[in-house]
């Protein structure tokens, strides 16, 4: 199944038709989705009403958005208008927005096809998808493994060439971990990037909705549709997306000379990682350094920035969740009970504090972009683990407290407010994806993709497919008319 840049092409020279793309991709979900579990609610008939359109669009020389018949799907948090959005908890199983996000009304202007929502843990709750609505997503590179979360039914569905193209959205990882974990592609912009509306907090900086494909240019492109500003969201970015009208245009506005690039290499940030994740990276310094500038073991100074992200995110819990955990307990699942508790605990002092250390990370994560330009780490400490477990309570031996405690890897980097990257990176010695986190320069979205797009060409890790049961190479796939 070709990548979305490439099938872009195809659409829009007429090679091969919007109908033709969208029972393709139907077909593998048909074919494969039953073992995965991560398109969960289904949309294929308005898909093919929508196909059609797209066709007629073609055929009568009218203006194409940049994903015109792309196949793509929403993540179960994202509000659309009469579609089932169940959040991926039993108090909303038969929820029916009455709009869409805004991010979901760009990508259908921009001319996507959505084929429905993807899975994810109970309100985003954790970087394991499972719920009690829908239960677990699997991993296609092993059934018998997570796909990681909160967007891991996005990334399971891209992996297993299910959709073309995913939303997804990160407060502590939730883009990066699974894309890690699929061997796909998750950016976290810089906040305000793309503006989200309809909003709770309209001062929220820690989550953010950002673009997953398979490649770089395949995020890319989709970025490009979704940032810009919007009047009703008080923090969106002032800047204009990128000035393109085809996604041909995507590879020269990435590919660039990064001569003089200083890349900051962090094996751990001083964390516990397992030795099959740094095993797999290790490689990736030697790429990193053949970019065109140079590498130096470095790491910025994250003090405090586990104080600022775990009193702020339970901060939110607890205004956005307490009233659920009131009124229906029995309904309301673990790890969102635990994260309103400890909301609930937080005081004004503790707001205080962590308002005050995150000044002082700011300050420091500037001096430090000031002589690097990127930083390179792991995204995630462990290896995609067993899909039955709720979460992991040990790494490379020592014993983690709560439920948090293994996703510091990314959740440190978004304290920092700094755009991040997953990239494929490898495979462990059993085949298990592992990827690698490129964090930029504040505002750096495009630089960083820059970057990103050299490692993936330097590596060309994001072409292998998963083989696993049934084999995922063999599927209904988009070929050129005879």
């Amino acid at each position: 199944m070709l990548d979305a840049v490439s099938l872009a092409r195809m659409l829009r020279r007429s090679e091969v038709s919007a109908r033709e793309v969208v029972l393709a991709h139907v077909a593998r979900i048909e074919a494969f989705d039953p073992v995965i579990n991560a398109v969960v609610t289904r949309t294929f008939d308005a898909a093919l009403t929508k196909a059609a359109e797209a066709d007629q669009a073609i055929a009568h020389g009218q203006p194409l958005g940049l994903l015109h018949g792309l196949p793509a799907a929403h993540k179960d948090l994202v509000e659309t208008a009469g579609v089932r959005t169940t959040y991926g908890s039993p108090l909303f199983a038969g929820n029916v927005p009455e709009r869409d996000a805004l991010i979901v009304q760009r990508m259908a202007r921009a001319g996507a096809i959505s084929l429905g929502k993807t899975n994810v843990p109970e309100f985003g709750a954790g970087s394991h998808t499972v719920n009690r609505v829908f239960g677990a997503t699997h991993n296609p590179y092993d059934l018998s493994r997570s796909a990681g979360g909160s967007s891991g039914g996005a990334a399971a569905a891209l992996a297993a060439r299910m959709i073309a193209l995913a939303d997804g959205s990160d407060l502590g990882g939730s883009l990066r971990n699974p894309a890690s974990f699929c061997n796909v592609v998750g950016l976290r912009p810089s906040p305000g990037r793309v503006p989200g509306w309809p909003f709770a907090d309209v001062a929220d900086q820690f989550g953010v909705s950002g673009p997953m494909g398979r490649t770089v240019a395949d995020a890319a492109l989709l970025l490009a549709v979704l940032s810009g500003p919007d009047p009703r969201v008080p923090l969106a970015l002032d800047q204009p997306p990128p000035a393109i009208t085809d996604p041909a245009q995507i590879p020269a506005l990435l590919d660039r000379d990064l001569t003089g690039i200083r890349i900051a290499w962090s094996r751990d940030l001083g964390l516990p990682v397992e030795p099959d994740v740094t095993e797999v990276l290790a490689p990736a310094r030697k790429v990193l350094a053949g970019l065109g500038g140079g590498v130096a073991d470095a790491a910025p100074d994250l003090s405090g920035a586990d104080e600022v992200f775990r009193t702020f995110r339970a901060f939110g819990f607890a205004t956005f969740r307490a009233d659920l955990l009131r009124q229906a307990p029995e309904l309301v699942g673990p790890n969102v009970t635990w994260n309103v508790k400890r909301g609930l605990e937080v005081t004004a002092t503790d707001l205080s504090r962590a308002t005050v250390l995150r000044a002082a990370l700011a300050e420091r994560i500037s001096a430090f972009f000031a002589d690097f330009d990127v930083l390179a780490c792991p995204v995630t400490q462990v290896a995609p683990f067993d899909v039955t477990l709720d979460w992991v309570h040990e790494i490379n031996g020592q014993p983690t407290q709560t439920y948090l405690d293994w996703m510091a890897s990314c959740y440190l980097i978004s304290a920092t407010g700094l755009p991040a990257i997953s990239v494929p990176a490898g495979f462990t010695r059993s085949g298990l994806p592992v990827g690698l986190q490129l964090v930029g320069r504040r505002r750096g979205d495009w630089d960083l993709l820059a970057v990103a797009r050299a490692f993936e060409s330097g590596t060309g890790y994001a072409a292998r497919v998963p083989g696993s049961a049934p084999s995922l190479t063999a599927a209904p796939s988009v070929t050129a008319p005879q």
